[in-house]
C-alpha cells in the first residue's frame, strides 16, 4: 500500500511527530510512504515532498492578514504538490493539517474531487469548519457559529488585520471540502466529533481515533530525577509541569503566571518547556524555561522529574502532552477543554474549570508528591487507551476498509 500524508509540518510539533510515527509504523509493516510538508525542516530517514518555498509562506501569511483569505493562497506551491501526487500515485491520501500558509485548498480539493483516492482526514483542530479561526466555541444554541461573533477572533491564528470574509471562507469551504468522492473523517476526540457531526463535513464517516505515545521511550524511568531535580534546585518541591511547542494565551501561559504568584516558592516549582526567548523574558523569574526541545529522550527525562502535569489550556482537541506525561506515570491536571480531559480518569487526575484557581489549587494539592500507586495507574491507562502501535493499527484497518469498498484487496 502506498499513502500520502499531508501536514504543515514533520520536523516538529506534536502533528509533526504524528506523521513521522504513522509513517514509522506503516513502512515497518511493509507499506510505503511519504510525507508532503510546507514549513520546517525535513527529517532524515523519512521520504518527503516540501510544498513551496520560504518566500511562498511569507506571501501567503500576508494574504491571509490583508484579506481573510487563509488557504486561499500558494497556487503554484500547491500546482507543484498536484504534479507529486500523480507522480507517486498513491493509494491512500491521508490529510492532516492543510491549512499554516502554505496549501491552496481550493486547487487541492477541486484535484481531489476528480479521483477516486480514498482520502482520510484527520482533523487536528477547527479550521476546516470554521469561518476563521482553528478554534472556536459553540454559539449559545449549540450550534458552530455562521458568522463572527466577536472581532478580536480575527487577532487569533490565521490573524488578519483588517477585513473579516468569515461567510464567505466557510461558504468555500463547504463547497470544496465536501466536493470528494471517498473520505473519511478521523477526529482525536469524542469532543470533536460531536463537533464535526453539527457540520457540512457529517456527509461523510466520522471515527474517533486517539492519539497514540511510544509506550518504549515514554516510560516511568527515574534515573535522572535526582540530577534534574538538583539543576531545579527543587529536590524537596512539588515540580508542577507544563508543555508547549508554542506558548500563548491559548495554552494557559498567563494561568501559569498568576499560579506561580499563588504558590509558595519554597514548595513548588513551576517548569515550563518550549519557551523561547521573548516569553522567557516576560515570565517571572521564579519559574524555570526550558527551550523546545524535539527531544522524546529529554522530554520523558522532564516528565519523569515532574510530580504533577497542569494543562491549563483554553482551546485544544486531545494534547498529545497529556498522554506522553501519563505514560511516564505523571498525574495530569487539565482545565475542561475540548478533548483534554478525555486522557485521564480518578485515578489518573483532574478535570477543573477554566480559569478557575480553587479548583487548580485543589487538585495540585491532591496530585502533589507522586507515589507508586499513581504511576502505575497513569502508565496502565496509557497502556490500555493510548498505546501508538493499537491506535496506529486502526489506521491500518481504516485504510484497508476504505480500499475494500472502493473495490481493491487488502494492500
Amino acid at each position: 500500500m502506498k499513502v500520502l500524508q499531508i501536514n504543515s509540518v514533520i520536523d516538529f510539533g506534536s502533528t509533526g511527530r504524528i506523521c513521522r510515527d504513522l509513517y514509522d509504523f506503516l513502512e515497518a509493516n511493509g507499506h510505503e510512504c511519504v510525507i508532503a510538508y510546507g514549513r520546517g525542516k525535513s527529517t532524515p530517514g523519512y521520504k518527503t515532498i516540501k510544498i513551496g518555498s520560504k518566500i511562498d509562506q511569507a506571501f501567503h501569511g500576508v494574504y491571509s492578514r490583508l484579506f481573510d483569505r487563509h488557504g486561499f493562497a500558494s497556487r503554484q506551491a500547491t500546482g507543484q504538490l498536484i504534479k507529486e501526487i500523480e507522480k507517486f500515485d498513491p493509494d491512500i491520501i491521508h490529510l492532516h493539517n492543510i491549512h499554516g500558509y502554505y496549501l491552496n485548498v481550493e486547487i487541492l480539493f477541486n484535484y481531489l474531487s476528480t479521483k477516486d483516492t480514498p482520502i482520510i482526514w484527520l482533523l487536528h483542530d477547527q479550521w476546516s469548519i470554521s469561518g476563521h479561526s482553528a478554534y472556536f466555541e459553540l454559539t449559545n444554541n449549540g450550534e458552530i457559529p455562521s458568522e463572527l461573533l466577536n472581532r478580536e477572533d480575527l487577532k487569533e491564528y490565521p490573524k488578519s488585520i483588517f477585513v473579516s470574509n468569515f461567510e464567505k471562507n466557510l461558504k468555500d469551504k463547504e463547497k470544496l471540502f465536501t466536493s470528494v468522492q471517498n473520505m473519511t473523517i478521523v477526529t482525536p476526540s469524542n469532543w470533536l466529533g460531536s463537533i464535526v457531526k453539527k457540520s457540512f463535513l457529517n456527509k461523510y464517516p466520522i471515527v474517533t481515533i486517539y492519539n497514540g505515545v511510544d509506550i518504549d521511550v515514554f516510560t516511568v524511568d527515574s534515573k535522572n530525577n535526582d540530577y534534574i531535580r538538583k539543576q531545579w534546585n527543587a529536590e524537596k518541591k512539588t515540580v508542577i509541569l507544563g508543555v508547549a511547542a508554542i506558548w500563548d494565551s491559548r495554552k494557559g501561559l498567563k494561568d501559569f503566571i498568576k499560579l506561580n504568584q499563588m504558590l509558595s516558592s519554597a514548595d513548588y516549582q513551576i517548569v515550563l518547556v518550549g519557551i523561547d526567548e521573548k516569553t522567557k523574558n516576560k515570565l517571572p523569574k521564579e519559574i524555570i524555561t526550558i527551550e523546545r526541545t524535539n527531544s522524546v529522550e529529554e522530554l520523558k527525562d522532564i516528565y519523569n522529574a515532574s510530580d504533577i502535569f497542569v494543562n491549563p489550556t483554553y482551546f485544544d482537541n486531545f494534547p498529545t502532552v497529556n498522554i506522553e506525561a501519563l505514560a511516564c506515570g505523571t498525574p495530569v491536571i487539565t482545565y475542561d477543554t475540548g478533548g483534554s480531559g478525555e486522557s485521564i480518569n480518578g485515578n489518573t487526575g483532574t478535570i477543573v474549570d477554566q480559569g478557575n484557581f480553587d479548583m487548580l489549587l485543589n487538585a495540585i494539592e491532591k496530585w502533589g508528591g507522586k507515589v507508586p500507586a499513581v504511576k502505575k495507574s497513569c502508565r496502565r491507562r496509557v497502556l490500555e487507551k493510548f498505546n501508538k502501535q493499537k491506535n496506529y493499527k486502526q489506521y491500518l484497518n481504516l485504510y484497508n476498509e476504505r480500499l475494500n469498498l472502493k473495490g481493491k484487496v487488502n494492500c
